[in-house]
């Protein structure tokens, strides 16, 4: 059994969600979690899902204001001994729920072009033309709340 948490930034379940992170989305890219990025996370809304038999921290996702209307999902990362089992759209459709209790009626997000069709099942949209950032092809990608 599985349940989604809110991670205050700072917290020793926020520094699991940053190793996680690194591990899944910046180390196999040869990639460093920088101090400088942690810094902006202090607003940032940080989500988490737990397997609760054993209370272990297995995906998570952060959540970044842009404006009082928009919202962006950043960084989805799962633990690859659970991927297929719909933690990736558990925690996107929490961070649905949460953007929308509190008052965002748009998320953005830049994706992989490999998971765009995972996000299009989520009923997200692409926008505008593929582009590169850190060597990585990305598409701008969203849906309204």
């Amino acid at each position: 059994m599985r349940k989604m948490i809110d991670i205050d930034f700072g917290s020793s379940r926020y520094n699991e969600l940053v190793e996680l992170r690194y591990k899944i989305l910046l180390e196999p890219l040869g990639l460093k979690f920088l101090d400088s990025f942690r810094a902006k996370e202090a607003n940032y809304l940080h989500i988490g899902c737990i397997e609760q038999l054993d209370d272990k921290l297995v995906g998570g996702l952060i959540l970044a204001p842009l404006d009082n209307e928009k919202i962006r999902l950043m960084q989805v990362a799962v633990d690859t001994v659970y991927r297929g089992e719909g933690v990736g759209r558990e925690l996107v459709k929490y961070a649905e729920k949460r953007a929308k209790e509190a008052g965002y009626s748009q998320i953005i997000m830049h994706a992989m072009l490999s998971v765009v069709g995972f996000y299009e099942k989520l009923g997200y949209h692409a926008e505008g033309d593929i582009f590169d950032e850190q060597g990585i092809t990305f598409i701008k990608m969203v849906k309204d709340l």
